[in-house]
């Protein structure tokens, strides 16, 4: 398994751009959002557990390998997109539809805005598994903006200067 570093770096490589930067910080929770909404409409049965639960609780479980203090901030901001996605799902399907086409289209059109803004395709392009990685990296460049994990910021950059 790749450690954090070397995760965020390769995902680093293709967001230099603060524009870019400061487009993900939006298009990406849309993103997960939706896909977060359209997972809750798969029921695991009476329990009033759906499909999103197992989803995030595997995605939590690889973050907490990566980093702690990561993933608790990453266990915060899902457990607010799980409120948010249960509301949506539970409103009329014409509006749960049409909430899942504006976030999901409207999310991936903020993302491509800061692609073009980097001049360089979407990270997932190249390596499908950055999905997962985007949410983590974002927690973590709010965490760098505050001072907190300098040492994974050096060496993040140190591995994305070295493959540059």
């Amino acid at each position: 398994m790749k450690s954090l570093a070397q995760q965020m770096s390769f995902y680093q490589r293709y967001h230099r751009s603060p524009k870019n930067r400061l487009t993900h910080f939006f298009g990406v929770p849309m993103i997960i959002l939706a896909v977060m909404q359209a997972f809750s409409w798969i029921p695991l049965g009476p329990s009033g557990l759906n499909a999103t639960h197992v989803i995030v609780l595997v995605l939590l479980m690889y973050y907490f390998l990566l980093d702690v203090p990561l993933a608790l901030a990453m266990t915060a901001f899902f457990a607010v997109m799980l409120a948010v996605t249960q509301h949506l799902a539970r409103l009329p399907w014409p509006w749960a539809l049409t909430a899942f086409g504006v976030l999901f289209v409207g999310g991936w059109i903020i993302q491509l805005i800061g692609h073009h803004f980097e001049g360089r395709k979407p990270a997932l392009l190249d390596n499908l598994f950055q999905i997962f990685i985007a949410p983590m990296f974002l927690m973590a460049e709010v965490f760098f903006y505050f001072g907190y994990k300098p040492g994974l910021r050096r060496r993040v950059e140190e591995l994305a200067a070295q493959s540059a």
